[in-house]
């Protein structure tokens, strides 16, 4: 099925500001709730959201395959179980009814009810998330992390060019953006020679990532090919895996994080589908040694998204402290489903998948406080004269990406997150 909802030369009769990051060519879907509806499924498009419950009652979309129920839930899954074609029908769909050539809904006034300011609406949690697993897929982020806890020489471990890393992370605490995060609380060992205590975090960090979310997959016992993997991606949020350094650093060894991790990872409102990201598709760095037959792909498996992460603090206005890009990571998501599945595992609708932290070649581009002030060496110079190595209590953390081409701006919002105090 054609992606007509991608066609560059689309404009919408809706207002849609030139530099917005939600032009007609974008169409990400979302949760969302008001005063008057509890939640439901929307789609936005410049500072609007398409009601798409009410689109449903009004009979758009009898044709695809959904029922009006599919979108008046909390979560997109059971909109997502109706799999790739379905949803790719239904943004194409959308795209026809806000085009400026469309006049069934467009001169329809009694109907524009489903379209809401977006200042209006409350996002939420936008995917019943039932497994969550991260990836550790930068080279550079390794190769840094390596060089500061194990030998410069030997920084990456024997295994990471051959396999994408991952670990199972906790679903119960992924949160939207918006949710504060509260400084985790755990044993720590400040003096090598000493004891461990227990006390709050002294080292909270930030990770920027990716994250993709599925449809469901293959029956257990089964595996997706890279060829096929993109066939099971919904599409894409920014994931901010927050960490605790100290906590991991004490814990980590033998079966890595744990509660270093498992108190918060906050996501993006807003899920860019993959189709909408096909016109940014790019080349994976080059993998060397070459990999085994089953991480094999071809064509564009990349994609060239901007990322930056910016810290906010009462006393002063936001300090942009990263510049990064998702293209740089070594390992790209077909491979990473291909290699989470190999086995047998299977996935299903909803489970999410973390990028892991995305670092680029230069020290500005590096997505984490730990590499960016280079383990509290270099601190962060912000604003007002206070420096930072790590995350401090009330700080907020801001992550936002966009790809751009021709003119076109597809974006995703913000992922942003206040640090309170510990408990």
């Amino acid at each position: 099925m054609q992606i007509t909802a991608n066609n560059p030369e689309l404009r919408s009769w809706i207002s849609v500001a030139p530099d917005s990051e939600f032009p007609i060519q974008n169409l990400p879907f979302g949760i969302f709730e008001t005063a008057q509806h509890g939640k439901r499924a929307g789609v936005r498009i410049g500072d609007f959201v398409l009601d798409l419950a009410q689109m449903a009652q009004f009979g758009y979309f009898d044709d695809l395959g959904f029922v009006a129920s599919d979108f008046s839930q909390d979560y997109l899954n059971p909109m997502m179980r109706r799999g790739k074609l379905a949803v790719r029908a239904l943004r194409n769909r959308i795209s026809e009814l806000l085009a400026t050539a469309n006049h069934s809904f467009r001169l329809n006034e009694s109907q524009h009810v489903a379209l809401l300011p977006v200042a209006n609406v409350e996002m939420c949690l936008p995917v019943q998330i039932g497994d969550y697993t991260d990836f550790y897929s930068s080279k550079e982020h390794a190769t840094n992390v390596g060089i500061m806890f194990r030998d410069p020489a030997n920084a990456l471990l024997p295994n990471w060019l051959w396999i994408p890393v991952g670990y199972h992370g906790r679903a119960s605490s992924v949160i939207a953006s918006g949710h504060p995060v509260v400084r985790p609380k755990g044993q720590i060992k400040p003096d090598d020679n000493a004891a461990p205590i227990f006390a709050a975090s002294r080292q909270v960090d930030f990770e920027l990532e990716m994250g993709f979310l599925t449809f469901d997959g293959k029956p257990i016992g089964e595996s997706i090919s890279t060829a096929e993997a993109e066939d099971y991606i919904f599409g894409l949020c920014l994931f901010n895996d927050w960490s605790a350094r100290d906590i991991q650093k004490w814990e980590y060894v033998p079966l890595g994080p744990f509660l270093a991790k498992n108190f918060a990872s906050s996501m993006s409102c807003w899920i860019v589908t993959l189709d909408a990201l096909q016109p940014f598709a790019c080349p994976t760095p080059a993998q060397d040694p070459e990999v085994l037959s089953y991480l094999q792909f071809e064509g564009n498996k990349s994609y060239d998204i901007h990322l930056e992460v910016a810290i906010e603090a009462p006393s002063c206005p936001e300090q942009v402290v990263s510049r990064s890009n998702f293209k740089y990571m070594y390992w790209n998501m077909a491979q990473q489903l291909a290699h989470h599945t190999v086995n047998g595992c299977n996935i299903r609708c909803g489970d999410l998948m973390g990028s892991g932290t995305i670092s680029g070649p230069t020290p500005d581009s590096y997505g984490s406080m730990l590499e960016l002030a280079w383990k509290g060496t270099k601190p962060i110079q912000m604003p007002d004269g206070s420096e930072r190595r790590f995350i401090q209590d009330n700080d907020t953390v801001i992550m936002r990406g966009h790809c751009a081409q021709n003119g076109i701006k597809i974006g995703f919002g913000e992922v942003k997150s206040i640090l309170l105090p510990a408990h």
